[in-house]
């Protein structure tokens, strides 16, 4: 699991593909706003987080498992990241900024996420 990348993983690039074929051009990972989100659109003040199912604990997604052995040290990690997200998420939205997350098992239907973007964005 330490092999597990934060930037440029799948997900995040089918989304910042996505994006940039609909015409809009945004920055990556913003260290000066909360969370440092995926993508950022300054200009609209909008960001998008890319989660993965698994990490960030997507409700009723079969990829958020939990595993088998040393239960309450997983299920600490993952409480912890479920809050830091919402901590993030909502200093951005007083901040005055959309925040929109898109999950992994969401990057997989490409008309869907167009279509999701383009709402979000437009």
């Amino acid at each position: 699991m330490s092999r597990v990348g934060s930037k440029d993983t799948g997900p995040e690039m089918r989304v910042r593909q996505t994006a940039h074929a609909l015409g809009y051009r945004y920055r990556l990972h913003a260290r000066d706003l909360p969370g440092s989100p995926d993508l950022v659109f300054r200009g609209r003040r909008k960001v998008i987080f890319v989660h993965g199912c698994y990490w960030h604990r997507h409700p009723g997604c079969k990829r958020a498992s939990m595993p088998s052995t040393r239960r309450e040290y997983w299920q600490a990690k993952f409480d912890r990241n479920v809050a830091r997200d919402a901590d993030a998420e909502t200093a951005l939205r007083e901040a005055g900024w959309d925040v929109l997350v898109v999950w992994e098992c969401e990057t997989k239907d490409s008309h869907g996420l167009k279509d999701r973007l383009r709402r979000f964005l437009g």
